[in-house]
């Protein structure tokens, strides 16, 4: 996905490789790892801020239960400002 990046004035067509963009809202990113390192974490918020997503879910598929230790959600400076359903 090619995304517009104002970097001091300059506009940059930026490539960005995040797994999934769901309805301009939700950044969702796939990993199969041991552990969840926070590489893995601040990889999804800088997509989340490039992106201007308010929620961002980091799924790991190497794990017992996907469930229960799996997955984590985050959300940023932009959830505040949804609308209540």
């Amino acid at each position: 996905m090619v995304v517009p990046i104002d970097y001091k004035g300059l506009m940059i067509d930026a490539l960005l490789k995040c797994d999934f963009f769901v309805d301009e809202l939700i950044v969702i990113e796939l990993k199969s790892v041991n552990i969840i390192l926070p590489v893995h974490e601040a990889q999804l918020i800088t997509y989340m801020k490039l992106l201007s997503a308010p929620k961002g879910i980091l799924i790991n598929f190497n794990v017992t239960n996907i469930f229960k230790e799996g997955q984590k959600t985050f959300v940023n400076e932009y959830f505040r400002d949804l609308p209540e359903s």
